[in-house]
Formats: C-alpha cells, sequence, structure tokens
C-alpha cells in the first residue's frame, strides 16, 4: 500500500510538471520557432536585397555567450535588425541599425558589441579622443561625422564636447588678440545645436557656421521619420517624448530651440568652411563670405559631405536640384528623379504626389537594394498606379531645359520632355578637408566603438 501511494504522488508530480510545461514551456517554445521562422525568412531576404551591408555602426553578437533571450529584438526599435537562429540572436538587416545602442545594454550577459565596418568594407572615421578632441589639440569632432548618426547621441555628444573643455578654458587667459574667439562650432545639425546652446550658456566668445541653413543634415536625413529612442531633454524647450518624428517637425523644433535660447544672432548661415589655419594661439577659418580666428573648433558637419555630380553636359542649368526640401514648390511639372537609394525613392514619392506632376525615376541597375521596406512597397505601389516611371539599367546622359536623355540598356539614347531633374547619387565625404587641416582618418574593420 505505502508502494503504491508513492508511485501515485510520483505519478502526481509528474503530472503537474507535465502540465506546467504545456502551460508555460509550450507557448515559450512555440514562440521561439515563430521568432527563428521569421528570422531566417529575413535574413535571406537581407542577402537579397543587400541589408546584410552596414551603413556604419551595427551589433555584433558572440554566440559563444548569447543565450537567446530576446531582450535585444525587444529594446530594437528598428525593424528586423536583429534575430535569432539555433536559440541564439543574430544580427540580420545590418543597414538598418541607426546606432542607437538600446540591443547592447538589454543584453543581460553583455553579448552584444556595436562595431564600424565589417572584415571586409570599411568604415573611414576620424581619430577622436575619449574627450572628442582630434590628433590635433583644439579641433574637437562630434556627431555624425564620428559615427554617431542618432538624433540623441548626437545632441548629448556636442553637451559632452563642451563640458570637457568648459573646464579648460576657465583657466586660459584672454588672447590679446579681441578678435580671437574662444570656440567656433561648424555645422548645426543635433551636435552642433545642442553644442551651440552650451557655449550661449556658460558665456563663451563664439559663432556658429552652417554651409546651409538651420538644422544641417537633418533636411537630408534619408528616412521620413526619424528614431528617438529615448526621451531628449532640450534647454528651454523640456523633453520631446515622441519616439518618431516627421523631418519637417524636427526642423520647425530646431527654430522654436534657436527662438527660446536666444541664438539667431550666434549661429551664421550660408558659411561654407574652405579651409582652417593652424596660428601659434589657435585657428583661422576661412569661409565663403570672410575669415574667423578661433582658440578652439568643433566640427558637426556630418558625413554627407558635398552632392556627387553625374558631371554631364546641362548639369549646371538651373534646372538641377541635389536635393528636395519643399516638393509642394513643384507642381505641373515633368520630372526625372536619379539615383536608387532611400533618398531617390523618397523624393520620387514626394513629387509625385504634388497636383499634376509626371515623375520618372532614372536608376542604372537594374534592381534596388538596400531600401527601407516601406520605400520599396510604396515605389512599386506608386509604379503600378501610374504615379511615377521607372527606368532601369538607364543613366542620363545630357540635360537641357526642356528633356532629359537617357543612355538605354541597349546601348541606344533616348531624349525624353523634362523640366526639372533631381540628382541623388550621393555625396563626396569631408575626408581631403579633414585630411588638409591635418586630421588623421582611420579604416574601421569590424571595430568596436568606444564607449564614452
Amino acid at each position: 500500500m505505502e508502494e503504491f501511494l508513492v508511485q501515485h504522488d510520483t505519478l502526481i508530480i509528474w503530472l503537474i510538471t507535465l502540465l506546467l510545461i504545456l502551460i508555460f514551456g509550450l507557448p515559450y517554445w512555440l514562440r521561439k520557432r515563430k521568432i527563428e521562422k521569421h528570422s531566417n525568412l529575413q535574413d535571406q531576404r537581407a542577402e537579397r536585397y543587400g541589408f546584410k551591408e552596414p551603413v556604419s555602426l551595427y551589433p555584433r553578437v558572440d554566440p559563444s555567450i548569447c543565450i537567446g533571450s530576446g531582450g535585444c529584438i525587444a529594446a530594437c526599435p528598428e525593424e528586423d535588425v536583429l534575430g535569432i537562429r539555433n536559440g541564439q540572436g543574430i544580427a540580420i538587416n545590418r543597414a538598418y541599425c541607426v546606432g542607437h545602442g538600446l540591443c547592447e545594454r538589454s543584453c543581460p550577459v553583455d553579448a552584444i558589441t556595436l562595431v564600424f565596418g565589417t572584415e571586409k568594407r570599411g568604415v573611414d572615421l576620424p581619430r577622436i579622443q575619449e574627450n572628442f578632441e582630434t590628433n590635433i589639440p583644439g579641433i574637437y569632432i562630434v556627431g555624425e561625422l564620428g559615427g554617431m548618426g542618432l538624433i540623441r547621441n548626437a545632441f548629448e555628444q556636442g553637451l559632452q564636447c563642451l563640458r570637457y573643455m568648459e573646464e579648460e578654458i576657465s583657466k586660459e587667459k584672454r588672447p590679446n588678440d579681441e578678435n580671437m574667439l574662444d570656440l567656433i562650432i561648424v555645422g548645426c545639425g543635433p551636435a552642433g545645436l545642442s553644442a551651440t546652446i552650451q557655449a550661449k550658456r556658460v558665456g563663451l566668445r563664439f559663432v556658429t557656421l552652417e554651409r546651409e541653413n538651420i538644422g544641417g543634415t537633418v533636411r537630408y536625413y534619408p528616412r521620413k521619420k526619424l528614431v528617438m529612442t529615448n526621451p531628449l531633454k532640450v534647454p528651454g524647450v523640456g523633453k520631446i517624448h515622441k519616439k518618431e518624428i516627421l523631418k519637417e517637425e524636427l526642423i520647425d523644433l530646431w527654430e522654436e530651440i534657436i527662438d527660446k535660447n536666444d541664438l539667431q544672432n550666434k549661429i551664421l548661415t550660408d558659411q561654407n568652411v574652405e579651409e582652417v589655419i593652424r596660428l601659434n594661439e589657435g585657428f583661422e577659418l576661412r569661409t565663403s563670405t570672410g575669415t574667423y580666428k578661433t582658440r578652439r573648433i568643433v566640427l558637426a558637419i556630418g558625413r554627407r559631405g558635398t552632392p556627387r555630380k553625374l558631371g554631364i553636359p546641362g548639369e549646371d542649368l538651373p534646372n538641377v536640384a541635389y536635393s528636395l526640401l519643399e516638393p509642394d514648390h513643384y507642381q505641373n511639372e515633368i520630372i526625372t528623379v536619379v539615383g536608387g537609394g532611400d533618398s531617390a525613392i523618397e523624393a520620387a514619392l514626394a513629387l509625385s504626389e504634388q497636383p499634376g506632376n509626371k515623375v520618372r525615376l532614372s536608376y542604372r541597375k537594374d534592381t534596388f537594394s538596400r531600401l527601407k521596406p516601406a520605400n520599396l512597397n510604396n515605389l512599386n505601389e506608386a509604379v503600378d498606379q501610374g504615379k511615377i516611371e521607372l527606368f532601369l539599367n538607364t543613366n542620363v546622359v545630357r540635360n537641357a531645359e526642356d528633356s532629359v536623355t537617357l543612355a538605354m540598356e541597349d546601348g541606344s539614347e533616348r531624349e525624353l520632355p523634362n523640366t526639372g531633374l533631381f540628382i541623388f547619387a550621393g555625396g563626396i565625404l569631408p575626408t581631403k578637408f579633414l585630411q588638409d587641416t591635418g586630421i588623421r582618418i582611420d579604416t574601421k574593420f569590424g571595430q568596436p566603438l568606444k564607449k564614452k
């Protein structure tokens, strides 16, 4: 009887254990299988469309440490950057990564490292120290140019950089030259604006020089929506709690920040810095309109550089543009957009929505690669609806005031009516400017981001 009771109790324990496994373990196992199936499909798609090649910073998962908790996937606001295969995390769509680092911080076993470049494809970055100073004493680099393109990261870097130099500046004697400034900030994107706010708050003698208009690289950001994964605290404005904000809203916010912090007289636009000359006590900056002297320089100029041109006849005509800021200014026109990246697709889509426009998209390859899924879907819909005419395997070889000539796949040329030509062929990075200034450039091949 006693043996029967023991067996009976053992059976009950096994039944309870099995029931618990069915209640809690089975749903967990099914969820894992669903995630792995989705991850495998996304991995194949990433391979096919070129999304596995990173643009800059991206996560690398150490399989010897990863326990496959999935916390990194839940933490990442970008879709399908990370996934799970064989019970472990993997980086899938590396090109989607915007470098916020939430995946790294969420990993319970520190299996994720943020790295620049791959073993085969390097990323050129200026050499900077922990305080953002380059190999040239007195010249600092913050934001996208240093590899941190996310709005929040860039904004924080501008603030941190100024805090590093505040104590040094406070100990220095005022130079005899009255025209010598304490600081010049080059660029008024997120990092430059943040540095500008802090420079005024601590009472520095400074100016901020912007080549174009307020917002800097943000005006040409390739996504329609910018990701800010945590609230952004802005002096004079408060906390920004939105995780997604339209580019136009962000530009309006920039202008609000400038007004509330009374920075209008400190930011000079249409100032293209052409040369930096080292002096005994600082630097002289030569711009398109004049010269400035300063003890220190903060470069927050982004990586977009100058637009890459096609080098074709008629490219100097007034109907050619390399960016699209206000699509509603173009109506009842015949427009050709050149390029196969997100910025070209978004420009073509925006122009196709304006009344009376006829839009064609010319791309030199036969398929698009590394496009955001939403952009690719929207483009396909616009083509199906007749809003955009697609010309693959073509190159623009000639531009005129009322026409454009395309070189077709078969070697022939085709002249088409055209009133506007938008070229999105990428940008020439400011590498030469940095090297002429004396700043060293390193090529990163899968090297980890230094944590500050």
